[in-house]
């Protein structure tokens, strides 16, 4: 791409110009954009556009002519008396100008300034107030959507501010695709191509944009809702650090990010979507999920496939309708179903209200008959804000580590289906067969599924006893966990397990498929994992290579994910008082799923701690307070789960690591690089080689130490864990980390008096919107 550029000022008055043969820019005051003339490419066409100056590649985000170029160096750029920007061809002719309405409004002294964000700004030189502008090009986005800049509605003079792409690389014409916020409804963000929505990103839930997490950066999002205007913007909070999105050719995002001292704009994001972001894909009423390799669709619990037919051959997009006709007489009698890490329904056909909470937001939707599901609107501090749908449920999809809660209606003798919970105390017996709420397995079938206990399908033992692969009659891969006789840990485990995980269902939870109780045989029998434990690639000098960051960012985001569920949005309150690496497994997408339930413990009611004589663990991530007096809560778990974040970013087991500097395990050698301003020395050195955020392996070792904290009251919630990580939620001060010793620690804590040095990381950050 060709460009041309001297040194410049940063505003253009009416006396002057800026000529395409004489080298002429413009560059703004702190030296960080510039607008000049370009070719793209290898065209000899010229345009007038802005760019981020020094940065490489050279990314162009705005053309003035994008629809109309030059054909040669002649072009003229300038400001008229009227306050009009235009420019000129060779024979003085006007191929592009701002609009003409602004001339009643310019005064006697019009001028036009580029800023730093990047936007081009005309307005009166005597005016004080940067709100007031006769003309700016944030005004008219071409294919990038800059920070600062609104995209959405000025309500009162009908202005809609989007995005649409170009036709190609090299031609910066107006292309096929549009970002646009809707208006209907709530607002939300939709992907149209020449008109007809093809993708929605979502409405907005006060943190993202709920159906589209897309990268983690170090921004600050808003939706205003006013009644002059309706927008969504993002702002800069690390101004040494930069972040644009690109709406390509192809309608997919692209999301480019640098600093001020690298100046090389990185991919952060391709915006590359698998089936189900292609609008109502399943049709209505029906929820999308995606394994890693294919899509498939799901009714709504209450509603069946419109065209069986076409839904047994996977075509799905007739959708679903109602099991059964619902009236508004017996609407009173209806129940909802919660979903949960869910892309919220299209909005269009909805409406919402910011001051309800959940409850009357669930009275509500049931008191009108046309009410389909609601939500709440607002998901920070618990919640808060009413959504509700008035018509049917289009463009739904499930996610395994974010999303949002909502609640379906259904009739009552759906909620009638429910399954039987089991409640019961135990005692020292295996409780019965017909006691327990789990589908239950022959012995015949796990004999032939695990070829009669064959020792080559032994994957690995415990103190509960064996663990084998099998291979049920349909093809289905089951791990058989198999009750030794000789282990007293064993049966205690194997109740703990039956009397627990039967009750627990998230992505990032190993699914319990039943039972087996007959005689003195009791087994378990779960979902294979075809990729291990996480301690068979992340400790491995060979397998650990295949951990990129992006799917180590995953994995801690993942157990975090699984551990707020354990601690706070499951039936019971349950502490798992044995996280380790080798307890995380992963599926064949490497999405962890969290394991072995032997020795945790649920707490009662309101009960957020517990003490213990049998202090049970792993050494190297038990805490120091259970280690010295068996006290566990569940900032047990957040230690350890700490633990496993440093050792996830380094590569390096806690337990056999020494610091060759200081005689300190890897938190103290984390702690100490921190100080020092190395942190991200800890980075495992496998990942040199591969691209990875920095700003993203400073946040979760910033999370990591926070989580090992000595002190339990110091350390977070996995609430507060899960938002760090995605930059919803400032970063505590921190003191230096617990470390296990045989006296109780817990006594010292004012000799851990270190206090973590500002980074200027730990900001607020945002999920992006992608296009489909």
């Amino acid at each position: 791409m060709t460009t041309t550029s001297t040194a410049a000022l940063d505003s253009l008055a009416v006396s002057q110009s800026i000529q395409d043969g004489k080298n002429e820019t413009l560059v703004s005051a702190g030296g960080i954009t510039e607008l000049g003339f370009f070719s793209p490419g290898n065209s000899a066409r010229r345009y007038l556009g802005i760019w981020f100056r020094n940065v490489s590649p050279l990314t162009i985000v705005w053309v003035a002519n994008r629809n109309t170029p030059l054909e040669n160096n002649s072009g003229v750029f300038k400001l008229n008396e009227e306050g009009i920007l235009q420019l000129l061809n060779a024979t003085n002719s006007s191929i592009w100008s701002t609009s003409s309405n602004v001339s009643s409004k310019a005064g006697n002294n019009p001028i036009a300034r580029l800023m730093d964000s990047g936007n081009l700004v005309v307005r009166n030189a005597q005016e004080t107030n940067e709100e007031d502008v006769l003309w700016q090009s944030f005004d008219h986005p071409c294919d990038t959507y800059l920070p600062g800049m609104k995209l959405g509605w000025n309500l009162e003079t009908s202005l809609e501010t989007f995005i649409s792409s170009s036709v190609s690389d090299t031609d910066p014409a107006v292309g096929e695709y549009t970002i646009e916020v809707s208006l209907r409804g709530y607002p939300q963000v939709m992907n149209f191509k020449e008109g007809v929505l093809v993708a929605r990103a979502g409405s907005w839930n006060g943190l993202s944009l709920v159906g589209n997490p897309g990268p983690t950066l170090e921004t600050s999002p808003k939706l205003v809702i006013s009644e002059k205007e309706v927008y969504y913007e993002y702002e800069l909070l690390d101004q040494s650090a930069f972040f644009v999105y690109i709406l390509t050719p192809s309608g997919t995002g692209k999301s480019l990010y640098w600093t001020t001292e690298t100046r090389t704009a990185h991919v952060v994001s391709t915006g590359e979507q698998d089936q189900c972001e292609d609008y109502a894909f399943c049709g209505n009423n029906s929820i999308c999920s995606y394994d890693g390799n294919h899509p498939s669709c799901e009714c709504l619990r209450g509603y069946v496939p419109k065209s069986p037919e076409q839904w047994n051959i996977s075509v799905w997009r007739n959708g679903c309708v109602p099991k059964n006709k619902s009236t508004c007489e017996n609407s009173h009698t209806d129940g909802f179903i919660k979903y949960t890490y869910m892309k919220l329904p299209d909005t269009s056909s909805s409406s919402f209200n910011t001051t309800m909470n959940l409850n009357e937001c669930h009275n509500s939707c049931l008191g009108n008959c046309s009410c389909t599901a609601y939500a709440n609107l607002d998901v920070r501090g618990g919640g808060s804000g009413c959504l509700l749908w008035l018509d049917n449920l289009v463009d739904m999809r499930s996610f395994s580590q974010w999303g949002q809660d909502f609640y379906v209606r259904v009739p009552a003798s759906e909620l009638g289906a429910a399954r039987r919970i089991f409640n019961r105390h135990y005692r020292n017996i295996v409780p019965r067969k017909e006691e327990i709420d789990l589908p239950t397995f022959d012995m015949s079938v796990l004999v032939n599924a695990t070829e009669n206990f064959s020792t080559r399908n032994k994957l690995g033992e415990g103190g509960f006893g064996p663990v084998y692969k099998g291979t049920l009659i349909d093809g289905k891969e089951i791990a058989v966990k198999r009750l030794s006789n000789k282990s007293e840990q064993g049966l205690d485990e194997f109740k703990n397990e039956v009397a627990l995980i039967s009750k627990l269902q998230h992505r990032n939870l190993v699914k319990l498929f039943g039972c087996c109780i007959e005689g003195e045989e009791n087994m378990l029998i779960y979902e294979y994992m075809s990729n291990k434990s996480l301690d068979y690639f992340v400790f491995d000098e060979t397998k650990r290579k295949l951990l990129d960051w992006h799917k180590r960012f995953n994995i801690i985001n993942g157990i975090a994910r699984g551990l707020l569920y354990l601690h706070q949005d499951s039936r019971l309150r349950i502490i798992h008082r044995d996280l380790k690496t080798s307890n995380i497994l992963l599926d064949e997408n490497l999405h962890p799923k969290i394991s072995d339930f032997g020795l945790a413990r649920s707490l009662l009611g309101d009960q957020v701690e517990a003490n213990t004589n049998r202090v049970a663990g792993t050494y190297g991530y038990i805490p120091p307070e259970y280690a010295a007096r068996g006290h566990f809560s569940v900032k047990s778990d957040v230690f350890s789960y700490g633990v496993i974040v440093l050792e996830i970013i380094s590569g390096k087991r806690n337990s056999e690591f020494l610091d060759p500097w200081q005689d300190n395990n890897l938190l103290g050698y984390a702690w100490r690089l921190w100080t020092e301003d190395r942190a991200l020395k800890l980075l495992d050195e496998v990942l040199e080689e591969l691209y990875c955020v920095p700003f993203q392996v400073i946040r979760c070792i910033e999370v990591g130490l926070l989580c090992v904290q000595q002190r339990p009251e110091d350390r977070p919630d996995m609430s507060s864990v899960v938002l760090m990580l995605n930059g919803e939620k400032l970063l505590r001060k921190q003191k230096a980390p617990g470390f296990y010793t045989e006296v109780d620690v817990t006594s010292h804590a004012n000799s851990s008096s270190a206090i973590l040095k500002p980074n200027s990381h730990n900001q607020l950050s945002i999920t992006m919107l992608d296009a489909r």
